[in-house]
């Protein structure tokens, strides 16, 4: 059955728009398993949060390399796109929250942070499509 050149680009685009809808889901469940950890460990010690601020941002660049390399794998091509989408479409989702949670926009450190989270997840998602694609048996 052959498609038609404008059904494979619909295809194609839902391919890759599902590809990225898996790895900010990925990102997300990531977040809640550390979040949990994180919680836990602070709750039961007499550690505070402040001393945790490192390790937690290491989570999150953590946490979106693997949402951009997920969303690659899935793709199987562009990686870089599917990883700058995840990452892109995971900071829309945070700067709405926090816009619509608690009144107010990003700041410029927040910023800066999420572009270098956005270049990890895309990193993530070219690593993800070379790894996958390299799996394969011709």
């Amino acid at each position: 059955m052959t498609h038609s050149r404008g059904e494979r680009i619909t295809i194609e685009t839902k391919k890759l728009g599902t590809a990225v809808v898996y790895g900010v889901l990925s990102i997300f469940i990531f977040g809640a398993a550390t979040s949990l950890i994180f919680s836990l460990f602070l709750r039961f010690s007499s550690m505070d949060e402040s001393s945790l601020t490192y390790v937690i941002m290491a989570a999150s660049f953590i946490s979106l390399f693997i949402g951009g390399f997920i969303s690659g794998g899935k793709g199987k091509r562009q990686g870089w796109v599917l990883g700058g989408g995840t990452g892109l479409l995971y900071t829309l989702i945070i700067l709405l929250f926090h816009y619509l949670g608690h009144d107010a926009l990003f700041t410029m450190k927040q910023w800066i942070s999420s572009i270098c989270l956005i270049l990890t997840s895309m990193m993530g998602g070219i690593l993800g499509v070379n790894l996958k694609s390299g799996s394969r048996t011709n």
